[in-house]
């Protein structure tokens, strides 16, 4: 059986349809199902479900908050329940697919190149501080596992850049856009197609980073004009001064992709990831 954790989430629930597309069981779990961080309610869920596969989906990802007001939910969620969740599908032989983040580098390399899945970590922010040790975590109970990093997460189900920059457009002539920050778009959809692939086709264990590709670097600024190139909103770029905010934003955070193509997995541009993104139905 599987069990999905966060299933409720801009990934949790993309990855819900896809199931629900092939026909597949599932259990669904999120706050209200299993509080993650309650070690005795996920070996509670765990023994009622038996699951043979787990989607960790839930996590903390309020970047700004993590560095002060949400500093104790974020460890919590990330932490505690990220090693609840890896001692859980150690007990039941259980493998165990954990969603990271490009936050666990520095985020400092120069651009034009990709970060390794072998890259030492580095995390400058309390979020990436946490993702890596739910990493190491994962690496530690947890016999069978595949640890997915990714970036710049955009989809039909939960806030993001896309809807962002589409809310406003509806009151800006023109608007403002980094230009210094440096990465890869990831559509849940893909992100959910390659869980799925490395589990089904029993792919080796270990790390693995999936964005969408890219034939060129790309910064939130390309990403804003290619979501507003039909639109009659101006974007012009600025860099990250203009935008201050709590945590430090990496400004690589490209990661390379070979190790996900070695596979077999077919990673689609995010330029035709966004066009399908639009054209993508909502079950009802």
């Amino acid at each position: 059986m599987i069990l999905i954790t966060g299933a409720n989430g801009q990934l949790g629930t993309e990855l819900r349809y896809l199931l629900d597309e092939r026909g597949e069981d599932y259990v669904a779990t999120d706050v209200a199902e299993l509080d993650i961080t309650n070690a005795k309610q996920v070996n509670q869920v765990f023994d009622e479900v038996k699951p043979t596969l787990v989607y960790h989906c839930a996590a903390y990802t309020a970047v700004d908050k993590a560095e002060d007001e949400g500093k104790a939910l974020d460890y919590a969620i990330n932490v505690t329940g990220t090693e609840n969740i890896a001692k859980a599908t150690a007990a039941h032989n259980a493998t165990l697919v954990y969603i990271s983040t490009d936050y666990v580098f520095d985020g400092q390399k120069p651009v034009g190149e990709e970060w390794e899945v072998d890259d030492l970590p580095d995390p400058q922010t309390e979020y990436g501080r946490t993702k890596r040790l739910g990493e190491e975590l994962v690496e530690k109970y947890a016999d069978k596992f595949y640890i997915i990093r990714t970036a710049w997460v955009f989809g039909n189900y939960g806030a993001n850049f896309v809807f962002t920059m589409q809310k406003l457009a509806e009151t800006h002539a023109a608007l403002t856009v980094v230009n210094d920050q440096h990465g890869r778009p990831t559509w849940t959809r893909t992100l959910a197609e390659f869980m799925t692939y490395l589990t089904e086709n029993q792919r080796d264990f270990g790390y693995y980073h999936l964005s969408n590709d890219a034939s060129e670097d790309v910064t939130w600024y390309d990403f804003a004009v290619e979501i507003l190139k039909d639109t009659t909103v101006t974007v012009s770029p600025v860099d990250s001064s203009q935008f201050p905010a709590k945590a430090k934003r990496p400004l690589n955070s490209t990661m390379s992709l070979d190790k996900a193509k070695a596979t077999g997995f077919v990673i689609p541009s995010w330029q035709d990831a966004l066009n399908a993104f639009y054209r993508q139905e909502k079950p009802v």
